[in-house]
């Protein structure tokens, strides 16, 4: 860290101070002081200036004239822009000029502005500057005892009234308090004039928080025994000793695993059977040409029996069939 000296009110000497590398050492961001300095002065605006639009002023209901035959330019309304009295086009409305600056934006420009004015030697220390009474004439003295000349910033504790009366009424001297220090006042003064008491330091980091390690998740409970076997490989379908997928039979007798590929295994098998959706594709079905089958099975019957369906399009017409059969041999 570097140090400064340490002065008292008449101008002695009253020791040494540290200056933070993180708040006067840094190299000063140009570009950020820029944005911040220019939100700052942006945040100063009251934004009420207001316009009147053609809409908004007072008239223009009526033709001022009739369209020909006057010798005069045509005229629909007497609040057009052109005219004496009329709208104003495009004028300014009541606004919010503040622009969102980030904490971190703020801090880096305001470090920056510091080590700018501590490079250049225009950061001085005051040991106390022990007012008795709010007193222009001695804090004019003061300052000039200190070596502080043209535009001064003179942070004060806030409690030290006495300081802050005194300083309020000098010319070309402002007063803040730790709190209120930013970087447009630093930038606009010569020379920051702080007490060893509020000499700003970086905050010290927050340490990292980590948090306790999850209990480790419960072994889950077996599977139900309406699981798909296509699903679970722990369940031996045929009873030989292997859990699937080696299984010959995964849905019992009857069925298969495709080859690779979705082929039959052998030409007995010719039903199709999708596990996830548990429904079987016959030939005849729409969907055989397009269904990958996930189990083969050697008939209809065998299918139903493992739990598979038809889709349902095909169980309609199943129904359809049915009944049509069941009213001819009514009618027999």
């Amino acid at each position: 860290m570097a140090k400064i000296d340490v002065m008292t009110a008449a101008g002695g000497k009253a020791g040494t101070a540290d200056l933070d590398d993180a708040v006067f050492g840094i190299e000063p961001n140009t570009a950020v002081m820029h944005q911040v300095v220019n939100a700052q002065l942006a945040a100063r605006r009251a934004g009420t200036h207001s316009t009147k639009t053609r809409r908004e002023v007072r008239g223009g209901g009526a033709k001022p004239w009739k369209q020909k035959g006057t010798g005069r330019a045509r005229a629909g309304s007497s609040t057009v822009p052109n005219w004496r009295g009329g709208g104003v086009a495009m004028g300014p409305k009541p606004r919010d000029y503040s622009q969102r600056t980030p904490k971190k934006m703020k801090r880096l420009a305001l470090h920056s502005a510091l080590s700018d004015r501590a490079a250049e030697g225009n950061v001085l220390v005051v040991d106390a500057w022990g007012f008795d009474a709010p007193k222009t004439k001695d804090a004019k003295a003061a300052l000039s005892a200190i070596g502080a000349e043209g535009k001064v910033l003179v942070v004060v504790d806030s409690g030290d009234e006495a300081a802050w009366k005194s300083f309020r009424n000098l010319a070309g001297v402002h007063v803040v308090t730790p709190g209120e220090l930013n970087t447009y006042d630093i930038l606009n003064s010569d020379v920051v004039v702080f007490t060893k008491d509020n000499l700003p330091t970086a905050p010290e980091p927050k340490a990292k928080v980590v948090p306790a390690a999850a209990p480790a998740p419960a072994a889950e409970e077996a599977a139900d025994d309406d699981v798909s076997v296509m699903d679970d490989p722990t369940v031996d379908s045929d009873a030989d000793g292997e859990a699937n997928p080696d299984d010959d039979t995964p849905f019992g007798p009857g069925s298969a695993h495709p080859l690779e590929g979705g082929d039959a295994p052998s030409e007995e098998f010719t039903i199709k059977g999708n596990a996830d959706s548990m429904l079987y594709h016959p030939p005849e079905s729409p969907f055989y040409g397009r269904t990958i089958a996930e189990v083969w099975f050697t008939d209809a019957e065998t299918a139903e029996a493992a739990g598979f369906s038809l889709p349902p399009s095909m169980q309609n017409d199943d129904d359809a069939d049915e009944a049509d059969a069941s009213d001819a041999e009514e009618e027999a």
